[in-house]
């Protein structure tokens, strides 16, 4: 398994107080999404090796990012805000519920995903069970 970043920044604190504040409305709640995502990717490729090259024009390094279907999608626009040029992939999946386990239903990803850095974005992690999933299917 890869590295696990926990961020614990005041700024991130405070906004999921005001996500979890039951009187905040959807589009508010969909905004505070997005920046609390945005503030995540800036923590998480912090440690991103660079390298040095010479280009004649600009360049863009592409990484790739994994939302899960459906509520990891609510964090995608703020990780673009910061990294525009990423790939993304897709993957859905949902807990029986009955015996609580994941069943996948959709897997689109990079084709090249096995040679990039992979974030996988999950907002709904209890038990981790499905970013776990996740990641076993990347």
């Amino acid at each position: 398994m890869g590295k696990v970043t926990i961020t614990n920044h005041p700024l991130i604190q405070h906004k999921l107080t005001l996500l979890r504040d039951k009187n905040t409305g959807s589009k508010e709640f969909r905004a505070l999404v997005s920046e609390i995502a945005t503030l995540m990717c800036y923590e998480a490729t912090r440690d991103l090796p660079l390298e040095e090259v010479e280009i004649e024009t600009p360049i863009a390094i592409a990484k790739a990012f994994v939302p899960i279907l459906r509520a990891g999608t609510g964090m995608l626009d703020g990780v673009l805000a910061l990294v525009p040029s990423a790939k993304v992939g897709h993957i859905g999946m949902y807990r029986d519920p009955v015996t609580v386990k994941p069943v996948p239903y959709y897997c689109k990803l990079p084709s090249d995903i096995s040679e990039r850095e992979v974030i996988v974005l999950d907002p709904m992690l209890a038990t981790g069970g499905s970013a776990i999933d996740a990641i076993d299917q990347i």
